[in-house]
C-alpha cells in the first residue's frame, strides 16, 4: 500500500510547475471561503463548539489531504456526520465523541489493510440515497431549535416533537428572522457569483452586517478561540478500556459512515475529474486523520463531496489545493475570529437547512419514484425511515438486507420451455433420422434454492424413456441445490432408459458443476458446445453409429474451458 501511495504521489506530481501551483492555490483559496460556514455550522450541529468544527475542517485538510488515496479529495466537518455524533454527545458528552472518533480511526486504518475500499459497492444506489435523505432529515430537525430560537429535550425527531408538545413552541421572532434570511439568500444567489463568493458566506456576511445594525437579541456563536489546540481536546488519561467498550457501537457507526461518505465521494470525484482513485489508502489516510483529530478538540471527519466537487470546478491540479484550503481556513481562525464569534445561531441553522435539503439526491429520487421501481422505492423509504428513527448501522444493513432479498424473490423466475427437433434448420430428413425421442428443453434464469422447486414441478413430465437435452445458455448461475436436484434428474431418466445432455452451458455454471461432481458423475461427454451437436450425438447412438459426429467437451474436465464454454 506505501508503494501505491508513492506511485500516485509520482504521477501526480510528475511535471509539477508554477502553473498547477497558480492553480492549487487559487482552488484552495475558493475551497476555503465554501468550507468556513460550514465548518462553523457542522461543529455546532455535532454538538460541540463552532471551534471545533474549525479545528476538524484545519486537520483533516492538512493529514487527510496530504496521506488522501486521491489527488482532488477534500475532507472535514459533515453534516452526515454531525447527525450522528449529536446523539453520541447527549449520551455520552464531548469526551465521548473524542474518544469515539479515535476508536473509528483505528476501525478505519483496519478496514484499509484488509482491503475493504470497494466494500460500497455492495451497497444499493436506493440505500444510499435513502439513508442520505434521512440525514438530512435529521440535519433540518436537529437545527429546529437554533431556528425558531425555541427549547427543547432530547435528540430524537420524536423525543424533539413530543419535547415541543409538552414545553410549548414559543418562536423568538429575531431568530426566526435571520435564519429566514440566510435561507432567502442561498437560494436565490446567483449561480454565476458562486464562483467568487459562495452562497453560505454572502449569506452569513449580510447577516452580520444586518445585526450590526439591528443589534438583535439572539444566540451567538460565542468566542472562538485563536489556537489550535482547544480545551475541550482529548488526553490518553481519557482512555480506559470501560469506556472504549460503553463507545464501540457509536464509534463503529462513525467508522461505517466515514467509510461509506468518503469512498462514495472519491468514486463520484473520480469520474469528475478522470482522475484515479485507491479506496485502500483513502481509508488509511481518514483513519489516521481521525486518530489525531480529538486531541486537537476536533471532531470526527469524513470526504465531503461539496468541497471536493468545488475543488475540482475550481481547477485543482493535486492535493495541495487541500493543504492550502485548511491554511485558509488556520489564517481566518487568526484573522477573524472576533468576527465568526458574533455570527447568530439562527444564521448557522439557516444554512445547515439549506444545506440539508440540498444534500438529497433529487434527480435519482425523482427517477426511482418516476420509474415506479417498487423494490427501489421500498428500500429508499425504508432506509431513510431507519436512519432517521434508528441509526446508520441498523438503516444501511435493514437497506441491504432487504434489497437481497428482493433481488433473490425478483430472480426467483425460471422459464423452462421445450421443443422438438426442427428438421429444416437441422437440415435433416424426417424419414432418414430418428429424433423422436429427443426433447430440447431450454432453461432461462439462475437455478438455485429460489427456483429450483420450479425446475422440480416443471420438469417431471419430461422424466420418461427419452433422451432429455438441456440447453443451458440462459442460465448464469446454479447452487448447490440445484447440483443436486439435477443428478436426481439425471439418476431418474437412467432408470427409465433415457439420458440427459447438456448444451451452451456457461463456464461459470459448469465450474460449479464439476465441483458439485455432476460432470463427474454423468460423464464429461454429456456436454456439448450447441444442441445441435448433442441431437447429432444422440441420434448417432440411437442408430448405433460409433463415436460422435461433433466433439464434446474435452475428457480431461480440469482442462482450460475457455475456448469451449459458451
Amino acid at each position: 500500500m506505501f508503494r501505491r501511495y508513492l506511485a500516485l504521489l509520482k504521477t501526480e506530481f510528475s511535471g509539477y510547475g508554477m502553473a498547477n501551483l497558480r492553480k492549487d492555490l487559487l482552488a484552495g483559496i475558493t475551497v476555503s471561503a465554501v468550507a468556513l460556514p460550514l465548518a462553523l455550522a457542522f461543529g455546532v450541529s455535532s454538538g460541540a463548539t463552532a471551534a471545533a468544527g474549525l479545528i476538524t475542517a484545519i486537520i483533516a485538510g492538512l493529514m487527510i489531504g496530504a496521506l488522501s488515496g486521491s489527488s482532488f479529495q477534500i475532507s472535514g466537518p459533515t453534516g452526515a456526520m454531525s447527525a450522528i455524533l449529536i446523539s453520541i454527545a447527549a449520551r455520552h458528552g464531548i469526551k465521548g465523541v473524542l474518544i469515539a472518533c479515535l476508536i473509528a480511526g483505528a476501525v478505519l486504518i483496519v478496514c484499509g489493510v484488509f482491503k475493504l475500499g470497494k466494500i460500497v459497492s455492495i451497497i444499493p444506489m436506493p440505500v444510499i440515497t435513502g439513508f442520505t435523505s434521512g440525514i438530512a432529515v435529521i440535519i433540518a430537525f436537529g437545527q429546529m431549535d437554533n431556528f425558531f430560537g425555541v427549547t427543547s429535550q432530547g435528540y430524537g425527531v420524536i423525543e424533539k416533537l413530543i419535547s415541543y408538545g409538552r414545553l410549548g413552541f414559543n418562536i423568538n421572532s429575531p431568530s426566526l428572522t435571520l435564519g429566514l434570511l440566510v435561507a432567502a439568500v442561498m437560494i436565490f444567489w446567483p449561480k454565476k457569483f458562486n464562483n467568487y463568493i459562495p452562497g453560505s458566506l454572502a449569506a452569513l456576511t449580510i447577516v452580520l452586517i444586518a445585526n450590526a445594525f439591528l443589534k438583535l437579541d439572539v444566540m451567538t456563536v460565542g468566542e472562538i478561540p485563536r489556537t489550535l489546540i482547544l480545551k475541550e481536546r482529548l488526553a490518553f488519561a481519557d482512555i480506559n478500556p470501560e469506556i472504549i467498550h460503553s463507545l464501540m457501537i457509536p464509534a463503529l457507526s462513525i467508522a461505517a459512515l466515514g467509510m461509506i461518505e468518503s469512498l462514495l465521494c472519491g468514486a463520484a470525484a473520480a469520474k469528475m475529474k478522470g482522475d484515479t482513485f485507491d479506496g485502500d489508502i483513502e481509508l488509511v489516510s481518514q483513519g489516521i486523520g481521525n486518530i489525531v483529530i480529538p486531541f486537537f478538540g476536533g471532531v470526527p471527519a469524513t470526504a465531503a463531496i461539496a468541497r471536493t466537487s468545488v475543488a475540482i470546478k475550481a481547477g485543482g491540479a493535486t492535493r495541495l489545493t487541500g493543504i492550502f484550503h485548511a491554511a485558509g481556513l488556520l489564517l481566518s481562525m487568526f484573522l477573524l475570529s472576533g468576527i465568526m464569534s458574533k455570527i447568530p445561531m439562527s444564521a448557522l441553522a439557516g444554512v445547515l437547512i439549506i444545506t440539508a435539503w440540498r444534500m438529497n439526491d433529487w434527480s435519482g429520487i425523482k427517477y426511482i419514484f418516476k420509474s415506479k421501481f417498487k423494490t427501489a422505492i421500498s428500500g429508499y423509504l425504508l432506509t431513510m425511515m431507519a436512519t432517521v428513527f434508528f441509526d446508520l448501522s441498523v438503516a444501511v444493513i435493514a437497506g441491504v438486507v432487504f434489497s437481497a432479498l428482493m433481488f433473490v424473490v425478483n430472480s426467483s423466475e425460471l422459464e423452462i420451455s421445450a421443443s422438438d427437433v426442427d428438421y429444416e434448420r437441422m437440415n435433416l430428413s424426417d424419414n432418414t433420422t430418428k429424433t423422436d425421442h429427443i426433447k430440447v428443453i431450454y432453461l432461462t434464469g439462475a437455478i438455485f434454492f429460489g427456483t429450483v422447486n420450479v425446475f422440480i414441478e416443471k420438469m417431471e413430465k419430461y422424466i420418461t424413456g427419452k433422451t432429455i437435452i438441456l440447453s443451458m445458455r440462459g442460465v448464469p448461475g446454479i447452487d448447490t441445490t440445484a447440483i443436486q436436484e439435477i443428478i436426481e434428474l439425471c439418476r431418474r431418466q437412467k432408470e427409465k432408459g433415457g439420458e440427459v445432455l447438456f448444451c451452451c452451458v456457461q463456464k461459470a455454471v459448469f465450474q460449479v458443476m464439476e465441483k458439485g461432481g455432476l460432470v463427474k458423475l454423468v460423464g464429461i461427454d454429456k456436454f456439448h458446445w450447441s444442441a445441435d451437436e448433442a441431437i447429432i450425438r444422440s441420434m448417432k447412438k440411437k442408430v448405433g453409429s460409433e463415436g460422435n459426429l461433433c466433439p464434446a467437451y474435452p475428457q480431461n474436465s480440469s482442462a482450460n474451458t475457455n475456448s469451449f464454454l459458451t
